[in-house]
């Protein structure tokens, strides 16, 4: 293993102990990808709690996609192979079970094709348009082929009665994104109904093209 192997897995279970111990996802939900050096992946494993991972014990992929160690991988592996299959940038994927975010989108006045409301330029800036998936069944290789369908275009997901899944170009700017869209939907929620200001479609445009923001028109 190499030194910088051993770091990324350290990582990885310094920054699932954080999101866990600050209630962004509990019990044994949540999952984390990462790319290794040499083109593999590190995956926490199925059934495994974000407060208690191992570093030694996390599923390890080769670059032909084939489970070589540690526990077996998350059940969602489908949904973090298909970012990495169309966003060649990928080099971490979260998914969180994240709960502001799992209930704003149980809502009936969602878009699909922008599921969190224009409020703040950061949650633009990091995350791009989020498209509002459908539910399905945990595990439904289905989830893979709807972030496939999108093309690369999305770099997050929100799956209804589910939870968000983000792409980052490393574990921790994932970490950081997700956390961005959970504290979007929060705001979303606590101003939901109410005669809140978003930004207007000139501000948003301003900081897509300032910031060179991922922005289907």
């Amino acid at each position: 293993m190499t030194t910088n192997e051993t770091a990324l897995r350290e990582q990885i279970c310094v920054l699932a102990k954080s999101l866990f111990d600050r209630g962004l996802t509990g019990g044994s939900t949540g999952n984390i990808s990462a790319r290794t050096d040499d083109g593999g992946l590190l995956v926490t494993p199925t059934g495994s709690s974000f407060g208690r991972l191992d570093p030694g014990l996390l599923s390890r992929f080769d670059a032909g996609g084939r489970h070589i160690s540690g526990h077996p991988p998350t059940k969602e592996m489908p949904l973090h192979s298909a970012f990495y299959e169309t966003r060649t940038a990928t080099g971490a994927v979260v998914h969180l079970h994240s709960a502001h975010a799992v209930a704003l989108s149980l809502l009936d006045d969602n878009d699909p094709d922008n599921f969190l409301p224009p409020l703040t330029p950061y949650a633009i800036m990091k995350l791009g348009k989020v498209a509002l998936l459908p539910f399905f069944l945990p595990g439904d290789p289905a989830m893979g082929a709807a972030v496939r369908g999108l093309a690369g275009k999305r770099s997050a997901v929100m799956l209804a009665h589910h939870g968000p899944v983000v792409a980052g170009r490393d574990v921790e700017a994932a970490c950081n994104v997700i956390e961005e869209l959970e504290d979007t939907a929060r705001l979303a929620l606590l101003t939901h109904g109410m005669a809140r200001r978003e930004l207007t479609e000139t501000q948003v445009r301003g900081i897509v093209t300032k910031f060179d923001v991922e922005w289907e028109s």
